[in-house]
């Protein structure tokens, strides 16, 4: 059992370091015990000084991975890969690109979610201190000078009335929203769940397919840089891009056109995994013996036209909330500021 789940981020440079180590002749447990003296973070800390305790025991690095319970199982698999192979360097490497990737493509969804959520928040409450504080106090106003507002502000007043009898249930549901909210962010397992049936309802269409498909492609590049065969790279990369019903599907459709004949580049691209140009490039990635290359490229390729289609749909909700924040505020304020400039203007 996994103990906490660390950041990309960290994962990205952890193997950073260890694959400059591995390069430089030194060893894992030596390379870990410098890690650890500079290392100022407690958590960080406590897994160096965990790794460090097996790694002294004469284990590899795989196997200090899986004792301490704290790595993702994807990159103890591929560590061990890359140590069986001789590939360990290279493999550190490439495991640190594609987890940097998944911290930059993690990042883009959540500045994505986060900003349009925030303007949603301030709109709507902005729009309930309106119709359940300000227009009572114009009824009020207008009371007082012997008419009433317009029938449109009446009916946002009689509906904030509505809201305001029905506070309490509001508050319920959104204490119910917020310990849901509560329990994902502690139990892993729940949030893991969630995310999953999303995904496999979601993973095929839009943005999110993209995002699945360059974690795959992703998945592809460090399963080839660890030297995996073609239908297990397959396999494992399709399991790194979170098991989405989708993106399984396209990865047996690939092994099956693998094995009738075809080369990587037509099964990648008839399945649906990469598009016509970046199937011609890998073709000749496959004819010059560069094909782990050209799907590095391929992969940091997928990956920039993903945070721009994601960069494209904030750009698009943005204004388009502020637009409409825009139009309820003005339809609001006009439907009493008329009747008023009508009062004002027979006073006058």
């Amino acid at each position: 059992m996994r103990k906490r789940q660390l950041t990309n981020a960290y994962l990205s440079m952890l193997c950073t370091e260890y694959a400059m180590l591995f390069q430089s002749g030194i060893t894992a447990g030596d390379g870990t015990a410098m890690m650890l003296d500079d290392e100022t973070d407690k958590e960080r800390k406590a897994i160096l000084q965990n790794l460090l305790a097996t790694l002294e025991k004469g284990k590899n690095l795989s196997e200090a991975l899986n004792d301490s319970g704290y790595f993702p199982d994807y990159m103890i698999t591929m560590v061990g890969i890359g140590e069986k192979t001789g590939r360990l360097p290279e493999t550190l490497t490439s495991l640190s690109e594609h987890y940097d990737r998944k911290d930059r493509l993690t990042a883009a969804v959540k500045n994505a979610t986060l900003y349009p959520a925030i303007l949603l928040a301030m709109m709507v409450a902005v729009v309930f201190v309106l119709i359940v504080q300000v227009l009572p106090i114009f009824n009020d106003t207008f009371a007082r000078l012997g008419t009433q507002m317009s029938p449109m502000a009446m009916r946002l007043m009689q509906f904030g009335n509505l809201l305001k009898g029905v506070s309490a249930g509001i508050a319920l549901v959104f204490g119910v929203l917020f310990a849901v909210a509560l329990l994902l962010w502690i139990i892993p397992e729940l949030r893991e769940g969630i995310s999953k049936a999303f995904k496999n309802r979601m993973g095929n269409k839009g943005v999110f397919n993209k995002i699945a498909s360059t974690h795959f492609v992703s998945g592809i590049t460090l399963a080839m840089a660890s030297g995996l065969d073609l239908d297990k790279a397959l396999e494992m990369a399709a399991s790194i891009s979170g098991d989405v019903k989708a993106v399984r599907e396209q990865q047996e459709k690939s092994v099956k056109l693998i094995n009738t004949g075809s080369s990587l580049s037509s099964a990648l691209r008839d399945s649906g995994i990469i598009s016509a140009r970046d199937a011609r490039v890998l073709a000749i990635g496959e004819r010059s013996g560069m094909s782990d290359a050209v799907m590095g490229d391929i992969a940091k390729r997928s990956e920039r036209e993903t945070q721009e289609e994601i960069n494209r749909i904030v750009a698009r909700i943005e204004p388009t909330l502020v637009v409409i924040t825009t139009a309820i505020i003005g339809v609001i304020l006009l439907s009493v500021m008329l009747p008023m400039m009508g009062i004002m203007t027979a006073i006058g």
